[in-house]
């Protein structure tokens, strides 16, 4: 399918940004391909597909992820976990950045703090705006990740600490 088993053979990580780049290119034009796409983003990292997350737009520099309130992502208190959105943020940040990275870097998360600021409920979308690195040069960055729901009320705010360098040899 487009490649991606080529893509996918050996995946280690470190070719992160541009598989996800092509796959988006390919895919989010097609009807379907943007759930599709989520999938293999949840198949790559299975604990972040966990949540069932959609992206909905990714181009340099910005991600837009949406997220359904459903019984799996929910605590007792029937809003979405705090956990659930975390990875919400994760994932958002994530796309956006390594979509945004060049070809020669890899990305680890090396801190996330979050801030709930309300119950969250219903349909709620995360949207990133990061800086575009045009080096793979050793740095740190600091990367927000606004969440709302459905009336447009932010409900979290997360911040992701992400280290970007120079892709590892073998």
């Amino acid at each position: 399918m487009f490649g991606l088993t080529a893509s996918l053979k050996g995946f280690d990580g470190q070719q992160a940004g541009p598989l996800i780049r092509s796959q988006w290119q390919t895919l989010a034009r097609l009807p379907g391909g943007k759930a599709l796409f989520s999938r293999l983003i949840g198949f790559l990292v299975p604990y972040t597909g966990s949540i069932g997350a959609q992206v909905e737009e990714l181009r340099e520099g910005y991600a837009r992820v949406v997220l359904n309130d459903r019984r799996a992502v929910r605590n007792h208190l029937r809003s979405v976990h705090a956990i659930a959105l975390a990875n919400l943020v994760e994932l958002t940040g994530n796309v956006a950045f390594l979509y945004s990275a060049p070809a020669d870097t890899r990305m680890i998360l090396a801190g996330i703090s979050m801030e709930y600021l309300k119950k969250a409920r219903g349909r709620l979308v995360a949207e990133c705006t990061c800086p575009v690195p045009t080096t793979s040069e050793k740095k740190e960055y600091r990367l927000e990740v606004l969440i709302h729901d459905a009336a447009g009320e932010r409900v979290a705010r997360g911040e992701l600490r992400s280290l970007l360098g120079p892709r590892t040899k073998g």
